[in-house]
């Protein structure tokens, strides 16, 4: 459905893992640190840690069980959303989630903290002190607090991808204009930049957007890109 005009090419940009990477940066937890900055499968890992078994007994379930965990702590996930997603029982998600934050203390620590500030302040606030303001938090209502529970642990994760990707958006275009190359930006969706380049252009274009990506933000762990190319949106997937 989705082309370059004649002579060009999409060059697509991922971030790969940025919610994580940034739960890590924000919740200083030393253990997911040290996971991405040995370049380890921080899915495997995280495996690893909550099922109590070695990297090498790991299985493929038990990977995309962590995954769930993972990115659902990101949302605040209940245990009763993790049991649903992975068609569990309540109890045994429960325990995942339990286990998970037994051994990222970091992270466990820094969800409460986060709650505590919107209760205190009524608002988080991103890396770049992007407030988002939750008064549910406080409500009398016990699944709208909840929701404000939520919120406030999601929301600085989130809102910091998001500044993160409209600095990188400026800096990109910056250079390009800076240039006077014939690129640019057509979309951007969630973790995603895609360029409609010039095919001349494309290797200079695609050093730039990967280093605009890249140091858009200095955190604890590296942020990181992966590149693909196609004549359409399909095959840069």
């Amino acid at each position: 459905m989705f082309k370059p005009e004649t002579g060009k090419i999409f060059l697509d940009a991922d971030y790969s893992q940025i919610e994580l990477r940034i739960l890590a940066h924000m919740s200083q937890d030393e253990g997911m640190i040290q996971a991405f900055q040995a370049h380890n499968d921080i899915h495997k890992i995280c495996a690893s840690q909550v099922f109590n078994v070695s990297l090498e007994e790991v299985t493929k379930e038990m990977r995309s069980h962590a995954k769930a965990v993972n990115f659902g702590i990101v949302y605040g996930i209940s245990d009763f959303g993790l049991a649903e997603q992975l068609g569990i029982r309540r109890k045994e998600a429960k325990q995942y989630i339990d286990s998970y934050l037994g051994k990222y203390h970091g992270i466990g620590q820094f969800m409460e903290r986060e709650i505590e500030k919107a209760r205190d302040k009524g608002y988080v606030e991103t890396m770049f002190h992007r407030r988002r303001y939750i008064p549910e938090i406080n409500s009398n209502n016990y699944m709208v607090r909840k929701f404000g529970d939520r919120a406030a642990m999601n929301a600085p994760i989130q809102g910091t991808a998001a500044d993160i990707m409209k600095i990188a958006m400026i800096e990109v275009y910056k250079e390009l204009h800076k240039r006077n190359l014939q690129s640019n930006i057509v979309l951007q969706i969630h973790d995603e930049l895609i360029i409609e380049a010039l095919e001349s252009e494309k290797e200079e274009v695609s050093q730039i957007l990967k280093n605009c990506m890249q140091n858009a933000a200095q955190l604890a762990v590296d942020l990181e890109v992966d590149l693909q190319e196609g004549k359409s949106w399909f095959e840069t997937k």
